[in-house]
């Protein structure tokens, strides 16, 4: 059994050798079968390997959030520009046309809302079943690496979803929650990402750190960029743009999108830096020219 005491700091990510694709264009998926792959190359384009995730699963935990009071207007605005609807079944059932034919990130955990100032305790709220009714291209798992008293049920929620996934083919996106008592910091992104891969998750979401090419270089699969809070539109392009230059395979933008000055300006210019190699810079010149 592996002890944390003696155990010594790692220091060679070889930063400067890239991960291996053979035969596939996802990062470690090269000997999934075939079935893991058509759902992992709906959400990864085969030409940039990478993908531009929308989140607008918030009122599973936040109700009515800033942006998204009208899911059934907003979506159909944004929909051509992104790649994966993150979404939860009701939202997807109610407000989403089904005939955009994008990949779904569906999320299956659930738990306590912000009623209670607490939103760690979680549970599958979904099984497989209607994953697959709904066409899942991957389900989606919150987790709270670090936190006491919850980490071990996250982590069995983690692995349970690995466990049902892995019968029919469908992927797990493990989702990195930041506990209120931990520190958003390399360490704990090495930590947290490298264990929800070794513990099955196909794709982990996480934020973007400091040294974060050696988060992505030591994760063994996809690594997706969560947008987080609100930041100004020329700061959320920057974000974006140093997590795919620091080897992210994309970005799961919710409310940089959603409650942008203007919303289908933002996706089109986030999808550029994703799809297209534009900088943050050229990026920005391209949303501002959208919006004159």
């Amino acid at each position: 059994m592996a002890d944390a005491t003696g155990n010594k700091i790692a220091k060679n990510y070889y930063l400067d050798t890239p991960a291996q694709k053979t035969g596939f264009h996802v990062k470690g998926m090269n000997h999934a079968d075939w079935g893991m792959k058509d759902r992992l190359s709906r959400i990864f384009s085969k030409t940039s390997g990478n993908t531009l995730m929308l989140a607008f699963d918030h009122g599973y935990l936040m109700g009515s959030t800033a942006g998204l009071e009208r899911l059934d207007i907003v979506i159909p605005q944004l929909a051509n520009d992104i790649d994966v609807f993150m979404a939860t079944r009701g939202a997807l059932r109610t407000c989403v046309p089904p005939d955009y034919n994008k990949a779904v990130a569906l999320r299956v955990s659930a738990g306590s809302t912000v009623a209670v100032d607490d939103v760690t305790h979680e549970f599958l709220g979904v099984d497989i079943n209607d994953a697959l009714r709904l066409n899942a291209s991957c389900i989606a798992v919150q987790t709270f690496v670090g936190v006491q008293g919850e980490e071990k049920k996250s982590l069995k929620n983690l692995s349970g979803a690995v466990n049902m996934g892995s019968k029919y083919s469908i992927p797990v996106l493990g989702v990195v929650a930041v506990g209120k008592s931990m520190q958003r910091d390399t360490k704990f992104f090495l930590l947290a990402t490298r264990v929800l891969a070794e513990l099955g998750a196909s794709v982990v979401k996480t934020y973007y750190c400091e040294d974060f090419e050696k988060v992505t270089a030591a994760c063994p699969v996809p690594i997706v960029v969560a947008g987080g809070k609100k930041l100004p539109e020329n700061e959320a392009l920057t974000l974006a743009y140093k997590a795919i230059s620091e080897g992210a395979n994309g970005v799961d933008m919710g409310r940089n999108i959603f409650q942008a000055e203007n919303p289908a300006a933002m996706a089109k210019a986030v999808r550029k830096i994703v799809h297209e190699n534009y900088t943050d810079a050229t990026a920005y010149e391209f949303y501002k020219d959208i919006i004159k």
